[in-house]
């Protein structure tokens, strides 16, 4: 009887313990009282965590962190691509939002592309290009929140650049991927296909190149890359390939400082990132989300998952109807953000049948790579940097050893839409950064995959908010995203979600393609959070990818 009273009183005692070791996420979060670095390739995290080490801040771990990821993961981001945070100041309570995504050359026009024939924004190729925003914000992070010298901070990407990394799991499959883009240019091949062909898992990848520019960057700043010799190798590159690109273009670039949006989710600040980007979308979908209460049968129920669907279509009609650049068209975030709307777009959903062609209402007036990091004074990078698509344009810059971004291919040669194409205009963008606080409690997270950004977002918000998952389980769920490309009722859903629950969702009228049990379609995410009462740091690394979130090593 005494032992089993003991048994009982041990439940009791440690209802956490038991509930941990009976759960349904694979991997535990990483807890620390000291910093903490969680990237998509765990070189990357290792790099962000000796950073934090030598005593760099978040700001200093997160751009470490970025250049080896533009080492380990070419296809997805580097230094020829855009960058968008927001950043944490732990002393001051404050948020800060850098845009550092780059503009249309100047004599890339809906005319010019029009009289070379095309009737849409090429996808690929020297016209796709815009200007890289990647490395000026950096340096505008590192003015204002770095606390070591610029050029310790690529002594890591450039070790790796010069002798080699063996390619991991998932970063082998979007190399595969991206060959056909690689196809675009005789330098790109040369590069990124070492004897005429993708590297393979565990074999050893060489980029010399890069390292010359990286070193560049690393002693000489960002002039070396829109003034100096990167610049010049840019430009030539254009010339060469009939582009655009001029001089101008590159130097009179600048990224741009500006306040995060947000709204309440149940208690929650929500932030996102203002357009350009499509950060408003996750807002307006979780808008639409609140005003129905979370279903008690879970996150994956057929009721929850559908009103998630369907506030998802109706959300991202209005970005794609809306959204542009702010310096050049009006968008009414107030509107698509306010309460009012968000029950007016929840009206129109049918809770027995999808809508197949959401429409974008009328707004009352008023590839890709994310990290975080979190310093040991509770500082927090959440940062997202991008090519667009696999190896970006496919335009490999003459010597340099990385490609250029093709983010013009979202503009339009529509000149009614906000979203035309339009000389020193900043395209829509799919990458955006997250954040979300209530009280002590600060989370710096994002899930990068292009069009399933904000729909990943407030998925994993619900996960958190609506049934107290902590941020490893709420990243590791199970998750629904849709296909890049016009909106339908195609839905790609993980194994995980219960069969009968995609059968009920199919009956309703959804197109459902279930994939694997971790799909990296799903999008790949990092989260960490600060409890500013405890001083507490943990962190989250998404099983769909192949990092790891990384502590701050001590000085044994």
């Amino acid at each position: 009887m005494r032992r089993g009273f003991v048994s009982f009183a041990m439940l009791l005692v440690f209802p956490t313990l038991l509930s941990a070791q009976d759960r349904n996420y694979g991997r535990s979060m990483v807890i620390s009282n000291r910093g903490i670095a969680a990237t998509s390739q765990y070189l990357a995290s290792q790099a962000g965590a000796q950073i934090l080490a030598e005593g760099g801040s978040a700001a200093d771990a997160a751009i470490a962190a970025n250049a080896v990821l533009g080492v380990t993961e070419p296809m997805m981001n580097g230094i020829g691509g855009d960058l968008f945070l927001i950043y944490y100041d732990a002393k001051s309570g404050k948020l800060y939002g850098l845009n550092s995504s780059g503009w249309a050359p100047e004599k890339l026009t809906i005319d010019f592309l029009r009289e070379k024939g095309f009737t849409r924004m090429p996808a690929h190729g020297i016209h796709s290009v815009t200007v890289p925003g990647c490395v000026a914000g950096w340096w505008a992070l590192h003015q204002r929140f770095g606390r070591l010298p610029w050029k310790d901070l690529f002594a890591p990407a450039i070790y790796y650049a010069q002798r080699g990394y063996a390619v991991p799991e998932i970063i082998d499959d979007f190399w595969r991927i991206g060959q056909r883009t690689l196809m675009e240019t005789p330098e790109a091949q040369r590069v990124f296909l070492p004897g005429g062909k993708a590297p393979s898992v565990g074999q050893m990848f060489y980029n010399p190149d890069l390292a010359k520019a990286l070193t560049l960057i690393a002693d000489q700043g960002p002039e070396s890359f829109y003034r100096g010799a990167v610049a010049e190798a840019i430009l030539k590159t254009s010339r060469d390939l009939g582009g655009t690109m001029e001089a101008g273009d590159l130097s009179g670039f600048e990224p741009e400082w500006v306040q995060p949006i947000s709204i309440d989710y149940r208690g929650w600040q929500i932030f996102e990132m203002p357009p350009n980007g499509q950060g408003l979308t996750a807002l307006e979908m979780l808008n639409i989300m609140s005003t129905f209460p979370a279903d008690s049968a879970g996150p994956d129920s057929v009721t929850e998952l559908h009103r998630k669907i369907e506030a998802m279509k109706l959300s991202y009609a209005d970005l794609y109807r809306y959204v542009g650049d702010p310096r050049f068209v009006k968008i009414p975030v107030e509107g698509l953000l306010s309460k009012e709307y968000a029950e007016n777009r929840a009206a129109l959903i049918n809770p027995n049948q999808a809508n197949c062609q959401p429409e974008a209402g009328k707004t009352p007036s008023s590839d890709t790579t994310y990290l975080a990091t979190v310093d040991q004074n509770g500082n927090i990078a959440s940062m997202i940097e991008s090519n667009y698509d696999y190896f970006g344009s496919g335009v490999a810059v003459d010597g340099m050893g990385f490609v250029l971004q093709d983010r013009g291919a979202l503009f339009r040669l529509d000149p009614t839409h906000p979203d035309s194409l339009e000389p020193h205009k900043r395209p829509l963008h799919t990458i955006i950064p997250g954040f979300m606080q209530r009280g002590d409690v600060h989370i710096g997270f994002g899930i990068m995959g292009g069009s399933n950004q904000p729909l990943a977002h407030a998925q994993f918000v619900s996960n958190v908010v609506d049934y107290s998952m902590n941020i490893q389980a709420a990243m590791s769920a199970p998750r629904f995203t849709i296909p890049d490309g016009p909106l339908s009722c195609r839905i790609l859903i993980e194994s995980r979600v219960p069969s009968q629950v995609v059968q009920q969702l199919q009956s309703m009228g959804d197109i459902i393609d279930v994939r694997k049990a971790y799909s990296a379609m799903m999008g790949r995410g990092q989260a960490v959070l600060y409890n500013s009462t405890t001083r507490m740091k943990y962190a989250a690394s998404d099983p769909r990818a192949d990092g790891d979130a990384e502590t701050q090593p001590p000085r044994f």
